[in-house]
């Protein structure tokens, strides 16, 4: 069984971020990343708002920049899925599709997934015309027509990017405004291949081996009208990527991980930063800042344990 002092789990900013400060502080630690570095920061296009970029930065380069600093300074980095976590009194053990690893520490930040609309067609389309990523699929629906579900700034942002390739791009939000920031709504409304479909939920994905049509539904009368669409981009908020650790720590209803300013959870020694914590801010740079408090007090933890 390999022995670790502090496992980290997430390759998002929050993940090599702590990885990059505990390796500075000379912790012998890894990093589990079961996909692609950069967790959901990878999957945008363009990030404007991370400091020290004045034109921005692509999101996957942001996440191999990451990737790289963190490396340089020792930082272990496996490329893996996390099964299982225990804790076997006060240590715990982590099971990963290549080994078993022992550590004091952990730092869970796993980062969070797309919330399902819960509608009929969803799931049977997924692949199919229905995507919850633009920058990974946006190519695929060149002059083709597609709806994206949602106001927040994740939605606005990747309909703006749809605009790249489709002809035009539907905007369907259930308020009569959109709650993305002013500038990100002004590109939007400037957009001519851009139209909403204000106070509109979708009802129904309809199509017969991929997505043809949606159904949706007025919230304030409900009359329901059809539209043509090749695709459906969907952006209705996240839930937290937190099922390894769910009877271990506390959690709130949508399974955002209950943390202090330090970044502890309710068991010693266990660690959260990033998307995976209850927190009012998710954007790159707040990851960060928790993967660096929660490596500078692994460390201040690990000392304790040596008193």
């Amino acid at each position: 069984m390999l022995e670790k002092e502090l496992v980290i789990i997430g390759g998002g900013p929050a993940g090599y971020a702590a990885g990059l400060y505990a390796a500075r502080a000379d912790i012998n630690s890894v990093l589990i990343e079961r996909g692609m570095p950069g967790g959901q920061a990878a999957a945008t296009e363009w990030i404007e708002n991370y400091p020290g970029f004045p034109g921005g930065i692509g999101g996957i380069e942001l996440a191999m920049k990451m990737d790289e600093q963190a490396r340089s300074f020792g930082l272990e980095v496996t490329m893996t899925d996390v099964s299982k976590l225990e804790l076997q009194g006060s240590e715990f053990i982590v099971f990963t599709g290549q080994e078993t690893i022992k550590t004091k520490t952990v730092i869970v930040a796993s980062g969070s997934k797309p919330q399902f609309l819960g509608v009929e067609g969803e799931g049977k389309f997924h692949g199919r015309g229905v995507s919850y990523c633009a920058t990974c699929d946006g190519a695929f629906f060149r002059d083709k027509t597609v709806a994206v579900v949602g106001g927040g700034d994740a939605a606005v942002e990747e309909a703006l990017f749809l605009t790249k390739f489709a002809a035009k791009v539907y905007i369907i939000h259930r308020r009569g405004e959109l709650r993305a920031t002013k500038l990100i709504q002004k590109r939007a409304m400037a957009n001519d291949k851009i139209a909403f479909l204000w106070h509109s939920v979708v009802d129904d994905i309809l199509g017969d081996s991929k997505v043809e049509s949606i159904r949706i539904k007025d919230v304030r009368t409900d009359e329901l009208s059809t539209i043509p669409v090749d695709g459906v981009f969907i952006y209705v908020g996240t839930r937290a990527n937190s099922e390894l650790i769910k009877d271990l720590v506390e959690m709130d209803s949508r399974g955002y991980i209950l943390a202090n300013e330090k970044m502890q959870t309710s068991v010693p020694g266990l660690y959260v930063a990033g998307d995976v914590r209850q927190k009012s801010l998710r954007q790159v740079v707040t990851a960060v800042a928790d993967g660096a408090i929660a490596a500078m007090e692994v460390e201040k933890y690990l000392a304790s344990l040596e008193e």
